[in-house]
């Protein structure tokens, strides 16, 4: 029932905020998920557990703003990303900033595929966005929602703003190693705990990583990049933050660094990572 509702909630909120316009549409949806949905859901309990585990020298009034903003943020998100070809639009004047851009541009004109990672930060999907709009389109690998009902939502919208879209598991993973083998950038957000993953460090703690990506990166001979979408202070704007390729070593290396890139960044704008997620496993 939980999940019907959400859906529910989820997709009148979709269908009113896309009647508005857009600054107006992004802060509406970005409040109903900070102060509707998240304490609904669970929400605000997760964030403060996740930041007394990681981060407890946090100023208490510090935790109270992100109990509010990350919600707000994936909120904003969500609907930049629900609005299709006018996000898209949209995100192709953001500024582009990091070395990376060269290594990629460099790999098309060879016919090199590469693998983009980022996390549940900022909007992930403006670097899809942008290098599709410079011809360079990304497909995606995608965790699948467990509201299955949205989830069916959600994978047709992120489709179109570039493709293709791989869910996770073993048919995904082999149409995207086909897709990157044909010389295809495919976007991986590498945050979410995974079982079989390796235990390494964010944030000062174990945290289990798929070494997936890395792997794939050096079998197929592929760059692995670091990508974020950083939302600006007005909440509407963003830079395309695109690092260096990280080089090749053993897939725990890369991924450790992998890892502590997108710390780095959550560091320097926490309000714009999700929190929610069990990164770390069960409190305790």
């Amino acid at each position: 029932m939980r999940d019907y509702l959400v859906d529910l909630i989820l997709r009148a909120m979709i269908a009113l905020a896309r009647a508005i316009p857009w600054r107006a549409r992004v802060a509406l949806v970005g409040w109903i998920t900070a102060r509707v949905i998240a304490p609904y859901a669970g929400y605000d309990r997760r964030i403060r557990d996740n930041l007394a585990r990681v981060w407890p020298e946090l100023p208490a009034s510090e935790v109270a703003r992100l109990v509010r903003a990350v919600p707000a943020n994936a909120g904003r998100t969500l609907i930049e990303v629900y609005s299709g070809a006018e996000f898209v639009e949209r995100a192709a004047g953001v500024r582009i900033t990091g070395a990376g851009l060269a290594a990629l541009e460099a790999a098309k004109a060879r016919g090199q595929g590469a693998i983009l990672l980022s996390g549940h930060f900022g909007n992930y999907d403006v670097a899809r966005a942008v290098l599709g709009r410079r011809g360079m389109p990304v497909g995606a690998l995608y965790q699948p929602w467990s509201n299955r009902r949205f989830d069916v939502h959600y994978r047709r919208i992120i489709g179109a703003i570039s493709g293709p879209i791989f869910p996770r598991g073993r048919q995904g993973l082999v149409e995207m190693v086909r897709h990157l083998r044909a010389g295809g950038f495919v976007g991986i957000l590498h945050d979410q705990r995974m079982e079989h993953g390796a235990s390494l460090r964010f944030f000062g703690h174990d945290a289990l990583t798929a070494l997936s990506a890395a792997e794939m990166a050096l079998r197929y001979d592929l760059l692995l990049v670091p990508v974020y979408g950083v939302r600006q202070p007005d909440g509407i704007g963003f830079d395309l933050v695109i690092e260096a390729p990280i080089p090749h070593a053993t897939p725990e290396a890369m991924m450790q660094a992998a890892n502590d890139s997108l710390e780095a960044m959550v560091r320097a704008h926490p309000e714009q990572w999700f929190w929610v997620h069990r990164r770390w496993g069960a409190p305790g």
